[in-house]
């Protein structure tokens, strides 16, 4: 007995005392122990046909074994004896997905477990269409997690998670509709491969960097190339560039105390030097 019915039992209980005890004053005593005695049964079966049901649920009413109706949230009144309340949780359900061993399109064995969450959307349904809803969900499940999964190449199982999720919720929800089970989401959680496939598929990701970064660099050093070849096609084609590349180069070694440092000057340079001297004194002079 919940504490509510109890409490509405303590209430019938004293009302049904105290007439017994007023009758049995007023009229005979032992009219009034009979009455103490109805008054107790009839307590205890009206607290018995008193029933609440939480917000978050729904009471099956069975009369005689047949649906009568469907109760709740609150307080309510079955018939006792006659009537049968089944309560049933209507809020968001989660159910596990245990691991189970499945073979991918490409014959690749693997263990995907994961996870339902739903929520029972017509409580009659669940309770007269099904015999333990909870179970059937579950085998349903799994059975259609086999079956797509085994339709899947590995590749598509590792990178398309998202999707195939979302084909086993559909799959799923087609058959849950008709026990009053409204599918919300299916996620595959952790999917286990072989070892020796898992140290395959390392030095495969491995070897794939190396090669995108032997490519980077060989793309890059033929950058480089270019830029070299279209430099010295320019210095050919220019005296004065080459002349000028000279004169940076000789202002980029800087101050070097500790460093002799020897350079073959072109004629061409020194005479441009020379002239470049000229024509800053005569500026100075002016």
């Amino acid at each position: 007995m919940k504490a509510v019915n109890f409490l509405f039992f303590i209430i019938f209980l004293v009302i049904g005392e105290l007439i017994a005890i007023v009758v049995g004053a007023a009229v005979h005593p032992a009219l009034g122990g009979v009455l103490g005695v109805g008054a107790f049964f009839l307590a205890l079966l009206l607290a018995i046909a008193i029933k609440v049901a939480y917000q978050w649920e729904r009471a099956v009413i069975l009369r005689l074994g047949k649906y009568s109706a469907t109760k709740g949230p609150g307080l309510f009144f079955i018939v006792p004896i006659l009537d049968t309340a089944i309560f049933v949780d209507t809020r968001i359900l989660t159910m596990d997905i245990p691991a189970q061993q499945v073979i991918t399109r490409d014959n690749v064995p693997v263990s995907i477990n994961g996870v339902v969450y739903f929520k029972v959307s017509k409580v009659e349904d669940a309770i007269i269409k099904v015999q333990n809803y909870r179970v059937a969900m579950m085998q349903y499940a799994l059975t259609v997690l086999r079956d797509i999964i085994g339709e899947m190449t590995l590749d598509e199982l590792l990178s398309e998670r998202q999707r195939i999720s979302d084909q086993i919720g559909k799959a799923v929800e087609a058959q849950a509709a008709a026990w009053g089970l409204d599918v919300d989401t299916i996620k595959l959680q952790d999917i286990d491969m072989p070892e020796e496939l898992k140290k395959m598929m390392s030095r495969q990701a491995s070897a794939e960097r190396e090669k995108r970064a032997t490519i980077t660099k060989a793309e890059g050093d033929k950058e480089a190339a270019l830029n070299l070849a279209a430099a010295a096609t320019t210095m050919a084609t220019s005296p004065g560039a080459m002349q000028l590349r000279t004169l940076q180069t000789i202002d980029g070694l800087g101050p070097t105390a500790s460093n002799t440092v020897v350079l073959a000057v072109p004629i061409e340079l020194m005479e441009l030097a020379k002239f470049a001297g000229q024509a800053f004194k005569k500026q100075a002079g002016t």
